[in-house]
Parts: structure tokens; sequence; C-alpha cells
């Protein structure tokens, strides 16, 4: 690991920021919201990195990196690696990545987490697995986003116990909500064993189609009602991402929106969405969200009336 008296002044400034992105559900744009905020950021002027901790590896190929073609974050929770030593930059390799995006790759073998790390030693606490790498990273980069599985496996656990943010991501989807009050479960499980700094960024919707159905119309008003701060203010991004094929397009050829189709406006939602991050980080009024227990999981909006007009 390079030491602090060997970074550059503008490195050892730069105030770390760990933003964990999740819901214990798949298929809710997840990946997609962590590659491009973090995309976003770097278009203005931030220094990024993702930690791509799902062994499905979506962050990774997203950015056009080959599958299981390099050491990454199996090899940094195992602790066989440094972070910075497997950290993929522009230009590695001749891939391109986004402008200031650094990634640590996922491969299949996380799904052998457990197994490696008890081979290594019974003493390992394999929640904490994630905590002295990040704290290596501090200073380097200005944000790292951990993009975590849609489910409660270590490498996901790990990055609950770790980061200082978390972003739920969701659909307009009783499932994908349901999902969310699952994650909330789950963070406020951390905050009480070990990390008591972790607090919710906030909740970024995606997939919202323009010709909203009735019950799509009630699964936002419900996000939007619901999860707040203690202090009355919406938990919810003012800016919700729309429902489009440009993702998937750029998805196949590895590359984000801001390469792609750069004047979309997918890519202006997401340059919003990284704008009202950048200040809810800098400025917002730390408040916890409303115990998880006191949330309902959004089966209000399943009745025959909502799905007739689906």
């Amino acid at each position: 690991m390079e030491s602090q008296e060997g970074k550059s002044p503008q490195e050892a400034r730069r105030n770390t920021q760990i933003i964990a992105v999740g819901n214990q559900k798949g298929g809710v744009a997840k990946t997609t919201n962590a590659v491009h905020i973090a995309a976003a950021l770097g278009e203005l002027g931030k220094k990024c990195l993702i930690i791509d901790l799902d062994m499905n590896q979506g962050a990774t190929r997203h950015l056009g990196v080959p599958s299981n073609s390099f050491l990454g974050s199996f090899e940094v929770l195992i602790g066989e690696e440094q972070p910075l030593d497997v950290v993929i930059t522009d230009g590695d390799e001749d891939l391109e990545l986004p402008k200031n995006v650094d990634i640590i790759p996922a491969s299949r073998k996380l799904e052998t987490t457990d197994q490696a790390l008890l081979q290594r030693s019974k003493f390992i606490v394999e929640q904490d697995v994630l905590i002295k790498p990040l704290k290596s990273l501090e200073g380097v980069y200005d944000y790292i986003f951990l993009d975590t599985a849609p489910n409660a496996n270590t490498p996901t656990i790990a990055a609950y116990k770790a980061a200082r943010w978390f972003i739920l991501a969701a659909m307009p989807d009783p499932l994908a909500i349901t999902g969310l009050n699952d994650a909330l479960v789950d963070i406020r499980d951390a905050q009480q064993n070990g990390n008591a700094e972790l607090e919710i960024l906030g909740v970024i919707l995606s997939g919202v189609d323009g010709r909203k159905t009735r019950l799509a119309t009630a699964l936002i008003s419900y996000v939007d009602k619901t999860f707040r701060f203690s202090d009355g203010s919406p938990a919810k991004f003012a800016t919700d991402i729309s429902r489009s094929v440009v993702v998937h397009e750029a998805q196949k050829v590895g590359k984000t929106l801001f390469e792609t189709s750069p004047t979309h406006k997918l890519a202006g939602q997401y340059r919003k969405v990284a704008a009202e991050v950048e200040a809810r980080v800098n400025g917002i009024t730390l408040a916890n969200l409303n115990d998880p227990e006191e949330l309902d999981d959004g089966a209000d909006f399943d009745d025959e009336e909502a799905a007739a007009n689906a």
C-alpha cells in the first residue's frame, strides 16, 4: 500500500465517502445506478472507485472488464491482495473506463468467500473483512461505491458493516418495495451491531415510465411518503430514472450512457442524481429513517383495483 507520504497533496486532501448501493431484491437497476452515479461524479472531477461485490459481476461487465480475467474484490476480502494492487484504471490492459472512475472487479470466486476465509483463519470475523481495506483507501478517492449482491451473503454484510452511507435502489414494483424494507432492517441491524455511523443517503427509483399505471403511481407515492428521514425530509431522490433501452445498449458494449448517449435524458437524470448525492453528503442534516418495524411491506397496493389498472 502506498504511504500517505507518497501521495500527492491533492490525493491526501480527498475526503473519502464510502457508499453502499443495494436492495434485497435483484433486477432493480442497483448496478446501473452505482456505475452511472460514479461516472456522473467523475464528470464533475471527483475521483471514484467502484468495488464490485456481486459474484454476477454486473458492474465489472458494465464497464467492459472481461469476466473473471483479473484479481479483484475476492482477493481483497480474503486478505490475499491490497486494494490498490488490484484496482483497474483507465488504460489498463487497453480498457477504456469513464473519466475519473476506477474499479475493483468481481469474479465468480466470491461465492466461495466464506470457505476461503475459514481456510485462512478460524478467527477472522467475516463481517469485518472490508473495514481495513477501505481504510487503506481513505484520501485516495472522493467516492467509493460498494456494489452489493441482492442477498445477505458475506460480501454484502461486509459492505453494510464498512459503509458510511447507503443508497437504496428500487423500481415501482411491489417486490422491489418489499426489498427496500428488508434492506432497511439490515441497515438498522448494522447500525446496532458495529456500524453506528451508517446512514441512509437516499432512495433512487429507476424504470419509471412516463405513462405510469395506477399501481406504479401508488407505489411511487408510497415510497415518497414512507421513506423519510426523522426530520420529515424525503429520503427519495428528487430525480427519478426513466425506463429506456439506451441503458441496455450501453451495457452490451461495456460503456456508460455518458460515453454512448451523453445527451440522452437518462444521462441528464443521472447527472442530477449525482449532484444531489454531492449535496446530501456535504450538507444534509443526519437523521435516521423511521424504524423499519413501523413500515408495512407495500402490500396495500396489491389490491384488485390497482392490479386491474396495471
